[in-house]
């Protein structure tokens, strides 16, 4: 395991793709005549002090001696002025030959190492693993077994996450359909038994009196047939009929 950390940290530390570097001197005035004079400055992390361009730069030569030289060297491959240059670091055999060792972007006047196509499979790979180990060790840390039981699922997390969530409270209605038709039926049946003596023709106003038919309003056929009902009732039921006394027999002796 020791083993292991110490190949990592070694690797870590000649890995420059998690660190960046700028000079905010130089932004204001970055272009494509200077650019390699700006990558080439000392506190530079990608910047190797042994390659062709130093030694041109130290004789004060133009970049165009490069092309006689064998050995590592810096060229300005892409340009979008005024935020992206493209420099690339290669290995030159012959003024035709050359092997391209790495790529740095500048944006904005910061400088990255551009990943190279092992690198990004690498990491995809280990961003993919790495969740799928998450993965399963969450799985197994709901798993529980017992011998007279057996294995069986406990999500006692999530039970606990369900019991710390805020209960939100039903909205409850003030009444039913049921109780509101029910109340209504109530409410006609009472205002039939007991009509009311006022009411309100608009909202604010006083309220006025409601005429109420009287008994000499109604029509004479009407009065008539009440009489004759209250008569009806008043009037004694008829006794029934009377049967005459038995009739006297002589005894025979």
């Amino acid at each position: 395991m020791a083993i292991v950390i110490a190949i990592l940290i070694l690797i870590s530390a000649d890995n420059l793709l998690g660190i960046s570097w700028v000079d905010s001197g130089w932004v204001p005035i970055l272009n494509t005549g200077n650019v390699l004079d700006y990558f080439s400055e000392r506190s530079n992390p990608f910047y190797d002090r042994t390659c062709n361009n130093e030694v041109v730069k130290m004789q004060r030569l133009t970049l165009d001696h490069l092309n006689q030289m064998v050995g590592v060297e810096y060229i300005l491959l892409h340009v979008q002025e005024p935020i992206l240059y493209i420099i690339r670091k290669q290995q030159r055999q012959s003024p035709t030959q050359v092997i391209p060792l790495a790529d740095y972007y500048i944006i904005a006047g910061v400088v990255y190492q551009a990943p190279d196509l092992g690198s990004v499979i690498s990491s995809r790979v280990l961003s993919a693993v790495h969740g799928i180990q998450s993965a399963f060790d969450e799985a197994m840390s709901y798993c529980r077994y017992h011998p007279s039981k057996g294995y069986w699922w406990h999500f006692k997390d999530q039970e606990e996450r369900e019991k710390a969530k805020p209960k939100t409270k039903k909205k409850e209605e003030p009444s039913s359909f049921f109780q509101r038709q029910r109340v209504d039926a109530l409410l006609l049946d009472l205002r039939n038994k007991f009509p009311p003596t006022y009411y309100q023709p608009k909202p604010g106003e006083k309220p006025v009196p409601v005429e109420v038919k009287k008994e000499s309003d109604l029509p004479v056929e009407t009065v008539k047939q009440q009489e004759e009902r209250e008569t009806a009732s008043k009037a004694p039921a008829p006794a029934p009929p009377s049967k005459p006394p038995p009739e006297k027999r002589a005894r025979l002796q």
